[in-house]
């Protein structure tokens, strides 16, 4: 590594610093409070990649799906004040999501602070609970050090969100200050009389049960969890939105735990005795609002390996508590000698079935069947597709009816984020070009973020969205159903012809009405050598995969609700 002692601006001592931890693309709104680092980018440009995005919360969005993405930290710059709100949150998602994130911050200057000075905010009480770690870096020779343990934070233990704060006069500070070498990643490995009481644990169950879930997924991890399965012929089920974490079409894979989880699997999960969860927190989407699991003592044996050990005991009580990464766990796991002849193997087999039969769909109202459109995109789209989706109730036909097969072609925030699935395709097709990359939205999702088709169009980002438009907010149109039937209020949309929106951005746009129209759409897109969107106007009363709105509404009457 180059050792840099020569006299350089905070700016570029920070941007050599982004260079030596392997930093290749940065995403941001520009701003006057960090001039000096946009001008240390100008001149590293062949090795960092500046994306400039429309609005901050789309530019924090594609950080954090990049991170999920590659492992590395994302990286996004906004300015201070309206800046760091808009972009907050991208925090939030990566915090709730384990998603290793750096957030720089342009500050009002050293000698204005604690005055309000304009756009003045105190970002270590503002993000204090929302990020691992918060600094304001007050020195320009201090920088090395402290973008290094913003590195080492972001990655390792549970992964999250780092916020840096950066005084504009700092940044053009001139000092002379040597380099830090890149961050190291640390993996922790469970102890012997751990993986002692694990094999105990495991030799007296007769219904066993893997969730895997959370931050810090490797390829290698991924592969060491399809042989920790298969060694031990155990069925393993995803936590929310975590889907590719397994191979879905494997004979082991149960399903996935959320909005869309299928009755049988639920089921499976109470009736386990030893439930094994690698990496998840068991969290309220995964636990079915903590329903699944009781607290604070489980009925099924707990094995919970985490990264964090914060996490571990904060509301289940773990019969094994591990504090280890995925990968360190695994890879102790598998040098562990395999059950001769499990007793759990037509468990396991029973599981994939049901999981199998919840992929049938019924008929929903109106021309456009969302189950049959989920059905071709399950056979026409390669393994390694990327499906992005925000936040809503469209979100349940990706999640229930798409097969996910390899690692990390499922982009989606667990904290029910709206807005998420344009900027974070976006995101994901600049990564990787090669890759074929599907971005869901509902209508209100869409117009969340949706200004981010001018970045698509402007990198050449060639995603394919898909606008589930039924004129409403639909997830809290079906609470409101389920909880005050007939009393609509707050939840209608009137929207823009989307495809015609799309084209005015240089989009290639479709609108489809009937089921039949959507392959030839989507092939078009295809073929476009754009990127596109497609409309899909579903009918209103198609709310769910399960029941339309008019049955939501009569079951809460026949409640007394």
């Amino acid at each position: 590594m180059e050792i840099k002692t020569v006299t350089r601006s905070g700016g570029q001592v920070l941007v050599d610093a982004l260079r030596i931890h392997g930093v290749e693309r940065a995403f941001c709104v520009p701003g006057e409070s960090y001039l000096a680092a946009l001008d240390a980018l100008h001149d590293a440009k062949d090795d960092i990649e500046l994306i400039v995005c429309r609005q901050e919360g789309g530019a924090a969005y594609m950080a954090e799906a990049y991170g999920k993405l590659t492992g590395k930290p994302g990286i996004c710059f906004v300015t201070r004040g309206p800046g760091a709100t808009n972009a907050s949150v991208g925090v939030h998602t990566a915090f709730q999501d384990s998603t290793p994130m750096i957030l720089f911050i342009g500050q009002v200057a050293r000698d204005q602070m604690e005055r309000e000075a304009f756009q003045e905010i105190d970002y270590r009480r503002m993000f204090g609970q929302m990020a691992k770690w918060v600094v304001e870096i007050e020195d320009a020779a201090r920088i090395p050090e402290l973008i290094s343990q913003a590195f080492h934070r972001a990655v390792n233990g549970r992964p999250g969100p780092v916020v840096v704060a950066l005084p504009e006069d700092m940044l053009a500070d001139h000092v002379s200050v040597a380099d830090v070498p890149a961050f190291k990643r640390v993996e922790a490995h469970p102890g012997d009389e751990q993986l002692a009481e694990f094999v105990a644990l495991l030799e007296k169950a007769e219904r066993p049960m893997v969730v895997a879930g959370g931050g810090g997924w490797t390829a290698k991890a991924v592969e060491a969890l399809k042989t920790f399965s298969e060694t031990f012929h155990l069925p393993v089920a995803a936590s929310f939105r975590c889907q590719d974490l397994f191979d879905n079409t494997h004979p082991n894979y149960a399903g996935d735990l959320g909005l869309a989880a299928g009755p049988k699997l639920i089921q499976h999960v109470k009736n386990c005795d030893l439930l094994i969860s690698i990496g998840a927190r068991l969290g309220e989407m995964t636990t079915g609002a903590y329903t699944l699991i009781d607290i604070p003592v489980p009925k099924q044996s707990l094995v919970h390996v985490h990264p964090g050990a914060e996490e571990l005991g904060r509301v289940y009580h773990a019969t094994l508590p591990i504090n280890a990464s995925v990968g360190g766990f695994l890879a102790r796991a598998n040098r562990l000698p395999p059950i001769a002849v499990p007793r759990w193997k037509e468990w396991t087999a029973a599981a994939h079935a049901d999981y199998l039969e919840n992929l049938q769909h019924a008929q929903v109202p109106g021309p456009v069947q969302m189950g049959d459109v989920m059905a071709w995109l399950r056979k026409q789209l390669p393994a390694d597709a990327i499906l992005t989706t925000g936040a809503g109730n469209y979100s349940a036909w990706a999640h229930r009816f798409y097969q996910y097969r390899t690692f990390r072609t499922q982009l989606g925030p667990t904290n029910g984020s709206m807005g998420y699935g344009v900027p974070a395709a976006i995101a994901a097709k600049i990564t990787d070009r090669n890759r074929t990359v599907v971005a869901f939205a509902g209508d209100g999702c869409f117009l969340m973020n949706g200004q981010e088709l001018a970045t698509a169009v402007q990198y050449d980002a060639r995603v394919i969205v898909l606008v589930i438009n039924n004129g409403m907010y639909g997830t809290i149109r079906m609470h409101q159903e389920r909880n005050y039937p007939g009393r609509v209020s707050g939840t209608q949309l009137t929207n823009p012809d989307f495809a015609a929106l799309a084209r005015s951005y240089g989009l290639h746009g479709e609108t489809v009405e009937a089921t039949a129209d959507f392959a030839a759409a989507f092939e078009r897109c295809e073929a476009s050598g754009k990127p596109a969107l497609i409309e899909i106007r579903i009918d209103p009363e198609a709310l769910t995969p399960k029941m339309s709105l008019t049955q939501i509404r009569e079951q809460a009457v026949a409640q007394g609700k």
